[in-house]
């Protein structure tokens, strides 16, 4: 199956990251052909068929990387993650849960929008069973383990319902992170009529620029740029939602703002 020149970047980006074992799993997980295949399917049903945005490959790629990213600024402040402090296992069994439902957790696009999660976590079942018996094949305990996490890192992202794990809320934030304009572009021209929703679509193609780095205070500032107030609503409705109801809320600053404008601190 071909990639696309963005999906292509955005692998490049993730495995320059990893090492090892993730290195391994990331690279399954973008030349399997099942997962490709509804990767694609997916997002041919949210934008074509529900006239949605972007929940395919592109998406699920750039949530990995923004997972990734904030995962690598926790570790960085030697922040435990839940399966490590709970003495199930190790940073890097939590880094490839992030990894591996970062890039399936949308995969219930194929069937709906809404409860969407709840279709993710059929759909990706034997997916996930499948690459944690081959990479975690002489392992049992953390294969039957890292799987329940894995479930509840896709079946958490749209925070309608209660996690726990830093690893799971690492994935909500690293989803609604994906909000620069470029993921509204193709229901934007494709739109016929206005709709109920627009709001969402017309606030994203506001946002120019979202940055992931290393925070004053604390581990991780998220800089979202805009190019008009519009983008607040993405901000406050989306992603600001999200953050407050994660387990990584305590160790995130988020600053806001119009380019050229002083950004405005949320949390």
């Amino acid at each position: 199956m071909n990639k696309s020149a963005k999906q292509v970047n955005l692998e490049k980006k993730i495995m320059a990251g990893l090492t090892g074992k993730s290195l391994d799993v990331a690279y399954f997980l973008f030349n399997d052909q099942e997962i490709l295949t509804m990767q694609d399917y997916a997002n041919t049903v949210s934008i074509k068929r529900l006239g949605f945005n972007d929940h395919g490959p592109v998406h699920m790629r750039k949530t990995a990387l923004n997972s990734l990213t904030i995962f690598d600024l926790l570790a960085a402040a030697d922040v435990k993650f839940n399966y490590e402090k709970e003495g199930s296992g190790t940073v890097e069994d939590s880094k490839i849960a992030v990894l591996t439902a970062s890039l399936l957790h949308d995969l219930g696009m194929a069937v709906t929008r809404e409860n969407h999660e709840y279709m993710s976590i059929i759909i990706t079942q034997p997916i996930v069973k499948r690459l944690l018996e081959k990479f975690y094949k002489d392992d049992p305990a953390r294969r039957y383990t890292l799987y329940p996490l894995i479930m509840e890192c896709i079946f958490g992202h749209m925070a309608t319902q209660q996690i726990y794990t830093l690893e799971a809320g690492i994935v909500l934030i690293g989803d609604g992170l994906d909000m620069e304009k470029g993921r509204a572009r193709i229901p934007t021209l494709l739109a016929a009529k206005p709709r109920v929703g627009d709001i969402h679509k017309y606030s994203a193609t506001a946002i120019d620029r979202v940055m992931i780095k290393n925070g004053e205070t604390k581990p991780v500032r998220i800089e979202i740029t805009m190019s008009s107030t519009v983008g607040f609503f993405q901000v406050e409705e989306v992603l600001y939602p999200k953050i407050t109801s994660s387990p990584v809320r305590s160790y995130i600053e988020l600053y806001a703002g119009v380019t050229g404008s002083e950004l405005l601190k949320y949390h």
